[in-house]
């Protein structure tokens, strides 16, 4: 079965152009700490604040975000995004005037906000755009994407910010970017899109909503599951540029070649996964993922010193967790709307912000991550992806047993025994 249908696949293309945003936005991003760390002599802990109020917006945004494309239609969804990620961007060249740290924290927070509708939009559109039985393989299809988004990204900032760090050429790249955006919404304006249908069901008050999400064990797990994958990849991607400079005694230039080959290894990966997944169920896909990761974690924790070897482990971790995020939501919500399962339609609009709101994790962990760096060491703060991809691999082992078991009506629904 085509994962994508004919009647679906110029919507199909258009949002999962979306997607590229938000990558690009995320790994500009990750490129912060250590610019701001040289030009404000900064800590690491006081650096993790970007990424603080970053994923934090995700988690303040995300249900708001669900809210109103339920009552209005995904394109609007589209539309909000992409206004608030153009004025958050734009704020970057009146916080380089103002050389201050707070506003800068303020511009991220809005343009991650913009993000976060994007996100919440996109991925259950994806999702709905055909059979469930490809939804899992569909949104990896669209996520596969994101990192081509990412690799934009960091070739932006490696060019353009890491090349010749300063407050203004930080902002003058994100104005660019701000500027590009709102050509990027005036062409969404006029296009014709599909809205989303709406029923009679999604009128069902949000309490009762979350009461039957909460009930659906594989997306409440799903949810935890999201956040800690989500803490480990931000916790990764933040320090690897950092790690490497001080394994192999680079400049942040230098460095961030190795954090692109990460990004380009991540990308490839999930284009593979994706492919795997027509002879592999996702949640096996999963648990070798997850398993994998945490050995590399590992690896880089016990061989600091090691120079290349370390570097060589720091990259497979990004290969090896490349389908986790498109996986582990499209397992959660892969029930909800069934009847059998206690669900209603509409019920994956307001599960999907609870997906995405789990991207908290990246605002929580990272400052852990950058805490333990100043305490002891940045090898030793690995220790928090290390713990994070141990979670998902719960959560890989759990879907795997609900998969094999004969008492379940509902797998991992509210029926499940």
């Amino acid at each position: 079965m085509k994962p994508v249908e004919k009647q679906y696949l110029k919507p199909f293309i258009l949002v999962t152009t979306l997607f590229l945003l938000w990558g690009l936005a995320n790994n500009m991003t990750d490129t912060l700490l250590s610019a701001f760390k040289k030009i404000m002599s900064m800590s690491d802990t006081q650096t993790s604040l970007i990424q603080f109020a970053f994923y934090g917006a995700y988690f303040c945004l995300a249900l708001p975000a669900a809210l109103f494309i339920r009552k209005h239609s995904y394109k609007s969804g589209v539309i909000l995004g992409l206004c608030l990620y153009a004025v958050g961007a734009i704020l970057f060249m009146p916080a380089a005037k103002a050389a201050s740290y707070g506003f800068y924290l303020i511009a991220i927070y809005i343009m991650a906000g913009g993000c976060s509708v994007l996100e919440t939009t996109a991925n259950p559109y994806i999702l709905s755009m055909g059979s469930p039985e490809t939804a899992t393989r569909r949104l990896n299809i669209a996520q596969a994407f994101n990192p081509i988004g990412s690799i934009m990204g960091i070739l932006m900032s490696k060019f353009f910010i890491l090349s010749d760090i300063s407050l203004y050429s930080i902002s003058g790249t994100y104005m660019t970017l701000g500027l590009v955006l709102i050509g990027i919404l005036v062409v969404m304006l006029v296009i014709k899109m599909p809205t989303g249908k709406h029923s009679e069901e999604e009128t069902t008050g949000l309490k009762a909503v979350v009461k039957r999400l909460w009930a659906n064990k594989r997306y409440r797990w799903g949810v935890v599951a999201q956040f800690f994958y989500v803490g480990a990849q931000i916790g990764v991607w933040s320090f690897t540029i950092r790690i490497v400079m001080q394994e192999l005694s680079m400049t942040e230039a230098s460095a961030s070649t190795v954090y692109l080959i990460s990004i380009i290894g991540f990308c490839l990966s999930r284009f593979f996964y994706t492919w795997m997944m027509k002879y592999f169920a996702p949640h096996k896909l999963l648990v070798f993922g997850a398993g994998m990761s945490l050995i590399c974690s590992a690896a880089v924790i016990g061989l600091a010193g090691s120079g290349w070897v370390l570097v060589v482990f720091l990259v497979f971790i990004s290969i090896f967790m490349s389908l986790m995020f498109p996986t582990i939501y499209g397992l959660a919500l892969e029930t909800v709307e069934k009847k059998e399962c206690g669900g209603q339609t509409g019920d994956a609009k307001i599960g999907a912000s609870g997906l995405i709101m789990a991207i908290l994790g990246g605002a929580l962990l990272t400052p852990l991550q950058g805490f333990l760096s100043d305490s002891f060491s940045i090898h030793i703060s690995f220790a928090v992806p290390l713990t994070c991809f141990a979670v998902v691999l719960g959560y890989a082992i759990f879907m795997n047993k609900l998969s094999k078991g004969t008492s379940i009506k509902c797998p991992g629904g509210a029926n499940s025994q």
